[in-house]
């Protein structure tokens, strides 16, 4: 492991702590995932529904995500691959349709998201593995998955692939939201209505999202 190091000689900055240096392009290369996904937390996750061109769903959740912008509105995610040269389900039907749904997770359905973790055969729906259903999209083939509280409806914007990396970016259509969840009015969301969930560290910790607070921002 590196020897700590201080971060810097500024005075201002020698009353910190010393910090521990890790190469990810070199010795530490190896030990990417956990540290960055143990560090970069608390991530929302975006289920993903796909289909395949026999019209086949696939549901799979991943925690290297969020929205990109909203002039187009747009988000990513990355679907690593299964091995060296073997990409997810998810990324196939996408390559192979265009279209996907990312369908947000909330205290309720935490348990039915990790259960559509598991490595079914290809072709093989996680919906029925989950005891799931299924709701019709507005413009998007995929459907959505019913008890999710959101669901963003998406159409392939671009893939990026470097090394055994694929960042999926979709331009988000729809938004299917739960009743309740934002105000129709205001469009404020309703955070009693509303308990997303976040991604810590692997391979198993998440985290709620009850206790929040407000800074306001400055002038």
């Amino acid at each position: 492991m590196t020897q700590p190091c201080w971060v810097s000689a500024d005075p201002f900055f020698s009353k910190m702590t010393k910090s521990i240096e890790f190469d990810l392009e070199g010795k530490d290369r190896e030990h990417a995932y956990r540290l960055l996904g143990g560090l970069v937390t608390p991530r929302p996750i975006a289920w993903v529904t796909t289909q395949d061109r026999e019209g086949r769903v696939n549901a799979a959740p991943f925690s290297f995500f969020n929205v990109l912008g909203t002039c187009p509105p747009i988000l990513g995610f990355a679907p690593g691959n299964k091995s060296a040269d073997l990409p997810k389900d998810t990324a196939r039907n996408i390559r192979a349709t265009g279209e996907f749904v990312v369908n947000l997770v909330d205290e309720a359905v935490a348990e039915a998201m990790n259960l559509t973790a598991a490595e079914l055969e290809y072709g093989r729906s996680e919906i029925d593995h989950a005891g799931l259903t299924v709701a019709e999209s507005a413009v998007v083939a995929p459907p959505r998955i019913a008890e999710a509280p959101v669901a963003l409806e998406c159409r392939e914007w671009s893939t990026l692939e470097f090394g055994r990396n694929r960042l999926v970016i979709g331009r988000i259509l729809r938004i299917q939201a739960r009743e309740g969840i934002v105000d129709p009015a205001t469009l404020r969301v309703n955070d009693e209505a509303y308990l997303p969930i976040g991604r810590m560290r692997a391979p198993a910790q998440y985290c709620r999202t009850r206790d929040r607070f407000d800074m306001e921002r400055p002038d």
